[in-house]
């Protein structure tokens, strides 16, 4: 989401912080009410919108159908509502499924033989999707026709099925995993940067205003800078503190009320919640900043090791506080100065790897001790 990708609120599915980048039921409802209808207002991703305007005005002056487009990026940047504007904007029905969702070559069968034509096919989390029906996808985005297998052993045969011309848009949190057979038969490959914080207060004021929700400039500077760089996460944030305001105060919200609400959701003046603090506490203080393994960070903090690599590491890693080493975990010079500990006398190289050990691990990661 946008203003877009899904805000959520905290506590409102099992695990799910207030600057988690996910979404559950109650972030699509409200996500639909905040999404942008066309490009025009879409907020962010410069270059993405001026590349796919481009491809679909074109489209439209030929009387054709778009290239396939695959939108790329960490989760609630604006993939999904990209994916409705292609079809707003094209002025044609959208059929959304995800990759999960389809485990068989007949599961993708059965939609691809539904679809009309000029449809938009919004396929999410499309890494995910089974290899057979991954194979079966090829033909069908190529030459707009699948082959139904009918029958098994020596006797089955082949039925080829005529497909009305369609546009995908796949969405990916993660490219590196498509096969290359894939991802050259999308003709626009989009990739969604995070935002900027002026980027994400425009974001944070038009929601604020289909929200009815009064608040000022500084107050929605306070958000963004807390936001991850993430419309998902603003917007999520913004919806806390309006409760809180309108529960503890009068409803306005100025700085002092924003950054009042987000102390008591637990979120630091970087974007830091409790998890990402727990974790560089323990480093710091239980492990004199690292190195230590994957698995014994994690027991550290009471989290499984997938939750920690996959939901704190990324944001700690890119906000320069936390490096992966083939060592382990090590906690740079930002993150003692953030949470007001003092460092180990000790040469600041100790805890790094030598040249040697580099070269011979030939690849970071450091997963376990």
């Amino acid at each position: 989401m946008n203003p877009y990708d899904e805000p959520s609120a905290p506590g409102a599915g099992p695990g799910l912080s207030p600057v988690s980048a996910g979404a559950d039921g109650e972030d699509r409802a409200v996500e639909a009410a905040l999404r942008p209808r066309d490009l025009d207002e879409f907020i962010g991703q410069e270059r993405v919108r001026e590349q796919l305007s481009l491809v679909l005005q074109a489209a439209r002056h030929r009387a054709a159908t778009p290239d396939h487009v695959l939108l790329s990026g960490p989760p609630g940047l604006g993939k999904t509502t990209l994916a409705m504007i292609i079809a707003a904007e094209l002025n044609a029905p959208i059929r959304i499924t995800s990759g999960p969702a389809i485990q068989h070559a007949g599961d993708l069968a059965a939609i691809l033989s539904s679809l009309t034509e000029g449809e938009v096919l919004f396929l999410d989390e499309i890494h995910r999707m089974s290899r057979p029906a991954e194979e079966m996808l090829y033909m069908a985005m190529e030459d707009f026709r699948v082959d139904v297998i009918v029958g098994k052993g020596p006797g089955a045969t082949a039925i080829p099925l005529e497909l009305p011309p369609f546009t995908l848009v796949g969405a990916t949190t993660r490219a590196g995993l498509l096969p290359p057979p894939l991802r050259d038969r999308f003709g626009f490959t989009g990739h969604m940067e995070f935002y900027a914080p002026a980027e994400l207060e425009r974001v944070i004021h038009r929601s604020a205003r289909l929200l009815d929700v009064q608040i000022d400039a500084d107050a929605a500077a306070e958000i963004a800078g807390r936001s991850r760089g993430t419309p998902r996460i603003a917007n999520r944030l913004l919806r806390r503190v309006r409760d809180y305001a309108q529960v503890r105060h009068d409803g306005l919200v100025n700085q002092e009320i924003a950054a009042a609400a987000l102390a008591v959701y637990e979120v630091d003046a970087r974007g830091l919640d409790r998890l990402d603090r727990a974790v560089l506490h323990a480093l710091l203080k239980l492990f004199g900043g690292g190195p230590v393994g994957l698995s014994t960070l994690a027991v550290a903090v009471g989290e499984e090791s997938e939750t920690v690599e996959e939901v704190a590491e990324p944001f700690l890693v890119r906000e320069g506080l936390l490096a992966r080493t083939p060592r382990g975990r090590i906690a740079t010079a930002a993150a003692w100065a953030h949470l007001g500990i003092t460092p180990p006398q000790a040469p600041p190289h100790a805890a790094l790897p030598t040249q040697q050990e580099l070269f011979r691990t030939g690849s970071e990661g450091g997963s376990e001790e």
